[in-house]
Order: C-alpha cells, then structure tokens, then sequence
C-alpha cells in the first residue's frame, strides 16, 4: 500500500485503534514477559502506540515503519530512554544479521503485496532462537461488524492484500518457515489472532 495513505492518516491514527484498546491491553500484558532484557526490532509501529507500552521491559527497543508521517507522529510523544524511533522499510531492513532478540510486527503483514520479503528480512536480523511477535487480523468477514469495519477501510484507502482466517494465517507462517509456539485468538472489531513464532529448525 502507497505510503502516502499512511502519511494521511498518521495524526489519526491512534485515535481510530482507541475501540480496540482492550485487545491491546492483552498484548500489553504478554509482550513485556517476552521481551524481557532482550534486544527488539518492531516493524510497523505507526505512530508507536504499542512501542511506548512494552519497551520499558526490553534492553532495547527500535521502533519502526516506512512511512514518514508516522514517525513523526511517534516522536511526537514521550518515550521510553531505551526506545527511538526511525524510518525502515519491512522488505529491506537497515540492520545487520542477527541484531535482535525479538522482532515485533503488529497489523501488518495482511497489508503488504509481499509478506514473504518482511518474513525473509525478519529472519535474517534475527539472532538464532529469536522470537517473532506477529500478531495480525484474521476475522474481515466472521460478523457483520467486521465485515462493515473492512468496507470502511476499503473505501478509506486501505487495501488488504490477504484475508486470512486464523487457520490460514498460522499455515501462510508455517509455509514461510515459521513455528508457531504460541497463538491467542482476539475479539476486536476485526479479530486478530496473537502469535509468537520461532523459525523452524
């Protein structure tokens, strides 16, 4: 998807996830216990939402996403000492091999024409028995709700590259290489199902 669409809506952003604020409480519980001391690559912060709850837990954060207007709207707003954010692109990243304990990508893979480069990229910065915290919506058509909150953002410009269930989501990880050692399906206005991968052996 274009960036200037996520350049657009970077300054409301935020506001527009506030009905799902329950969903990422849950996330705000578990993914402090994962990243614990560790080193963290997130991929698709938007405006940081998620980066500013869980990064006290971590060694290091860094926080990322391609569009500017995003960033921008992240540094906006305190932060953690241990959290900076900066401009990458999920299909190139600008780190070396084996740089992070953790790697974070959060609603964004159901986006991207290519998932599989962000997969292969995600791999590569991660140092071996590294964790992937990729947790995506999965529910477009299970409810009405979600079904009209999808046509919404259609119309809004944003374009879903892949609709997957749950089941599908967890075989499309499985297919790219990925365990998945442990998933959490969540209620929102479009389910997202958690998961935390490691790369298969």
């Amino acid at each position: 998807m274009k960036k200037k669409i996520w350049d657009l809506y970077a300054p409301i952003y935020e506001l527009a996830m506030r009905s799902d604020e329950k969903t990422y409480k849950l996330m705000y519980s578990r993914i402090p216990k994962v990243i614990k001391d560790k080193e963290v690559l997130e991929i698709a912060t938007g405006p940081g939402l998620l980066a500013r709850h869980v990064a006290p837990a971590a060694k290091k954060m860094i926080a990322t996403d391609y569009s500017d207007g995003m960033i921008r709207e992240a540094k906006k707003k305190s932060c953690p000492d241990n959290l900076t954010f900066e401009v990458a692109d999920a299909k190139a990243l600008p780190y070396e091999d084996n740089s992070f304990d953790v790697v974070l990508i959060a609603n964004a893979l159901h986006v991207m024409p290519e998932p599989e480069k962000a997969l292969k990229e995600i791999d590569r910065v991660l140092r071996p028995k590294g964790i992937l915290i990729a947790p995506t919506f999965v529910g477009h058509g299970a409810s009405l709700g979600s079904r009209l909150w999808s046509k919404i953002l259609v119309i809004a410009g944003v374009k879903f590259e892949h609709q997957w269930n749950a089941e599908e989501y967890q075989a499309f990880l499985s297919e790219n290489g990925w365990r998945v050692v442990n998933a959490k399906l969540m209620s929102a206005r479009i389910s997202m199902l958690y998961t935390e991968c490691v790369r298969e052996a």
